[in-house]
């Protein structure tokens, strides 16, 4: 879609079809509320200093193997770029895509939303341990009662819920609908947190992993009680302002002004990276500002006491072997240096803190969760990691 036909922008039952989807996540300001997160810091320069990669084979499963631009025009891809030190040695627009476009990014969300916990949480503000409804009353008598915060952050709580993006029937369609997404139901849900308070228990709290969208909503949430002001602030002052970010970022809300936490945030190429780079370096920014505490972000890489053995328990445990999922990021392997960050569609960032490395892919793929997209996109970054690991031993740079 161009800027001509914009007066004809998809409605809420349009915007994610597939032939929607590369305009869609490129102006989601245009489609629902959104409240900005402002880059209101001093931005953080990236030094561009170019290496070819479309050309570098990358092995996949099945004994085949691809070029990256193979694999990047097989992926929807709209933009990607590559960090490594603190040299950009790729950054690629596809499309109307450019610099300064906020693209959507899915659950890439929830990992930005983990880090104003994590402030939060550094500060005092948020203990972990405490039960979610001490922070939010509202959730007394729901099935979150009893799941503390740490639960929610690892999604381990027991509350029943299906992710099936493409069952209509399920609990992430029915959030779609509470939150303006999709067509409402008559008689369902109206508001994120009308729907979070229906939610019900089917298990105990704290047992083994099962990816909940629904976790980061009730995080967001306890965000903006414990932080004591709406989220879109919080994340303005405790992250987009401290990360050297050059363009606002901005969350999307339902209609009650309810940020959808889970999947909402629309932010640039370029400040992702800035942010992934951030997590790699152990909660410093670029410009050298203390964004994160060190424990928090290592935490993150180390996982908990059980970690590992909740996600063998889970539901990925066949599709990622040796993996783990720590407060809202993934380890898809046994490799606890590279942390992934994911999103439906094709959304993702990589961030390798022994090598130095991160990447950012942000995509428009037909499919929610494509067979081939998230391992192409996973192989594609680690082919990318060891290739400059060995440059790098090479030339001494």
């Amino acid at each position: 879609m161009t800027e001509a036909t914009d007066q004809h922008r998809p409605t809420a039952a349009q915007w994610q079809e597939p032939e929607q989807l590369r305009w869609s996540f490129q102006h989601m300001d245009r489609l629902f509320p959104s409240a900005t997160i402002a880059a209101a810091g001093p931005a953080a320069e990236l030094a561009r200093h170019p290496q070819e990669l479309r050309a570098l084979e990358v092995p996949l499963p099945g004994g085949v193997s691809l070029s990256v631009a193979e694999i990047l025009a097989l992926t929807g891809t709209d933009a990607w770029a590559v960090l490594h030190g603190d040299r950009l040695v790729t950054e690629e627009y596809f499309g109307e895509m450019a610099a300064d476009t906020r693209h959507l990014l899915m659950s890439v969300s929830k990992s930005l939303v983990s880090c104003i916990v994590g402030s939060l949480a550094g500060s005092g503000a948020i203990d972990l341990a405490r039960g979610i409804e001490h922070y939010i009353p509202e959730l007394r008598g729901t099935g979150y009662e009893g799941a503390t915060v740490r639960h929610l952050l690892d999604m381990r709580s027991g509350i029943r819920f299906s992710e099936e993006y493409l069952d209509p029937a399920s609990e992430v369609r029915q959030l779609d609908q509470a939150i303006g997404w999709a067509p409402p139901v008559p008689g369902g849900p109206a508001t994120l947190k009308e729907f979070l308070r229906s939610l019900e228990s089917e298990r105990e709290h704290g047992g083994s992993f099962a990816y909940r969208s629904c976790e980061t909503d009730v995080l967001g949430s306890l965000c903006e009680e414990a932080g004591g002001k709406p989220f879109a602030e919080l994340a303005t002052e405790l992250l987009w302002s401290r990360i050297g970010a050059c363009n606002d970022a901005y969350l999307v809300q339902d209609a009650q002004g309810t940020g959808v936490f889970d999947a909402g945030i629309c932010a640039t190429l370029g400040d992702l990276v800035r942010f992934g780079a951030m997590i790699r370096n152990g909660g410093v920014s670029l410009t050298g500002q203390r964004v994160l505490d060190s424990a928090w972000v290592d935490d993150i890489f180390a996982g908990g006491t059980d970690s590992a053995e909740a996600f063998a328990a889970g539901d990925h445990a066949e599709d990622m072997p040796g993996g783990m999922y720590r407060s809202q990021f993934w380890f898809p392997s046994g490799d606890r240096d590279a942390a992934f960050c994911l999103g439906i569609h094709g959304q993702t960032i990589y961030i390798n803190r022994a090598s130095g490395v991160v990447g950012v892919k942000l995509s428009s793929t037909a499919l929610p969760v494509d067979p081939f997209e998230g391992p192409a996109a996973e192989a594609m970054f680690g082919a990318i990691n060891e290739h400059l690991l060995a440059t790098s031993a090479t030339t001494g740079n």
